[in-house]
């Protein structure tokens, strides 16, 4: 009869250390949204839904209103990806097809350290190089030219929505580009081939052969980079304008929940003023908990096929 050998210790130890890394990871983000929702109970007693409607944030007057800030938030990070789609996407779609070997990995690399840059430095950046040149010649232009439209009246201050939209293009830039051209070279190589037998050109190609098989992988490139433009604090911060109003005009000065999170939370003397500021941290983290649960569900549908293929 066989001695059955007793299992490796080595082998269970390690198991065990990466199943509790991996609940320590969980335990983390649950105590953070435990916390966030204890934190923000006043404020969801006093106010209610009332919260995310309200118009007023008034300090003095403890009256806390987040749908400034929530406008605020999400028109920015939205003119950050109507600005930086398609400069992301051209970039990869020249990176993954047409782009030689010797010039391909270096603009990669390139783009890809556009992401480690801190987010001070692109606030530093906007504050004494981006604000002074919109203020002096991008909004005088579009105001002339294009002022008939709500969107390009007011006053040219430099900072604003239009600043702070320009910082959030740059920023999630890499992003989106880096994850699009992953995308964009795990489409199987017979998908370009079969277009290319059938005397299609390049462009059409790309537009019709590789595009609509990776476009669930570029739409999940394109949230993650919405929920960075959601939760950026810094760089927006300091080019935003931070004044609590829904404004139509892109030069109008705005705040978003997470500046005003960085702005005023040393000076939360009241609790009611601390919990409104908690709940704010609590709808910001839970949006782009969801937002980045979809971007992974959709970039891992378009990488399934070519994996099952290996």
């Amino acid at each position: 009869m066989i001695k059955m050998l007793p299992r490796n210790a080595g082998d269970a130890l390690f198991r065990g250390l990466t199943i509790l890394f991996a609940l320590l990871i969980l335990g983390i983000l649950i105590t953070a949204i435990y916390h966030l929702v204890t934190g923000s109970v006043p404020a969801l007693v006093k106010f209610g839904w009332g919260f995310l409607t309200g118009t007023t944030w008034d300090p003095v007057a403890e009256e806390f209103g987040a749908l400034p800030l929530i406008y605020g938030t999400v028109v920015s990070a939205f003119l950050a990806l109507i600005i930086a789609i398609p400069f992301s996407l051209g970039t990869a779609i020249y990176l993954s097809e047409y782009a030689p070997l010797w010039l391909r990995n270096p603009v990669s690399f390139l783009v890809e350290l556009l992401a480690v840059i801190p987010s001070v430095i692109y606030g530093l950046w906007g504050v004494f190089v981006l604000a002074p040149w919109l203020r002096t010649t991008l909004q005088p232009w579009l105001g002339k030219y294009f002022g008939f439209l709500p969107l390009f009246q007011g006053p040219a201050y430099g900072v604003g929505l239009l600043a702070g939209g320009i910082i959030l293009a740059i920023m999630i830039l890499p992003i989106i580009t880096a994850i699009s051209r992953d995308v964009l070279q795990a489409v199987p190589q017979e998908q370009r081939e079969a277009m290319l037998a059938l005397g299609a050109t390049k462009w059409e190609m790309i537009s019709q052969g590789v595009l609509p098989y990776a476009h669930s992988g570029i739409f999940g490139a394109v949230i993650l980079g919405l929920g960075r433009a959601l939760g950026e604090t810094m760089a927006i911060t300091m080019v935003i304008g931070n004044r609590p109003e829904i404004v139509i005009s892109l030069f109008g000065l705005a705040q978003t929940m997470a500046s005003s999170i960085a702005n005023e939370f040393t000076e939360a003397v009241s609790d009611i003023y601390l919990a409104s500021l908690i709940e704010l941290g609590l709808i910001l983290m839970v949006v782009t908990l969801l937002l980045n649960a979809l971007a992974r569900l959709l970039i891992w549908r378009v990488g399934r096929p070519s994996l099952e293929t290996v």
